[in-house]
């Protein structure tokens, strides 16, 4: 069955920078668009990114731009959010999805904090 699975998350100061992974199985990881979505305490899940099947095209929220960066390698089955200049508000629980139905991971933490 679909399996996507997070990592990366934890506790970084204002400014500084991370790496989630999302490592999927189950499917045929390079025929799909990706997405990661975060979820902030008392607010709704937003999205974050997108990539194509083939990583040419991706997309950002207006709130992450020029500091995030979404990624993808096709042969290790892996999408990858590369997080720079990180703010407060930045903090919640970052999800991986995949295009075309409710497959979603379990979420990594993200906290930003001094």
């Amino acid at each position: 069955q679909v399996q996507l699975v997070e990592s990366g998350g934890g506790l970084v100061q204002p400014g500084g920078s991370l790496r989630l992974s999302c490592a999927a199985s189950g499917f045929t990881f390079s025929s799909y668009s990706m997405f990661w979505y975060r979820q902030a305490p008392g607010k709704e899940r937003e999205m974050v990114a997108s990539i194509s099947s083939r990583g040419g095209t991706s997309t950002y929220a207006d709130s992450v731009k020029g500091r995030f960066t979404i990624s993808r390698d096709n042969g290790k089955k892996t999408v990858y959010l590369q997080m720079n200049s990180l703010k407060p508000e930045d903090t919640a629980v970052y999800y991986c999805k995949r295009n075309l139905g409710e497959f979603w991971g379990q979420g990594t933490q993200v906290t930003v904090s001094s």
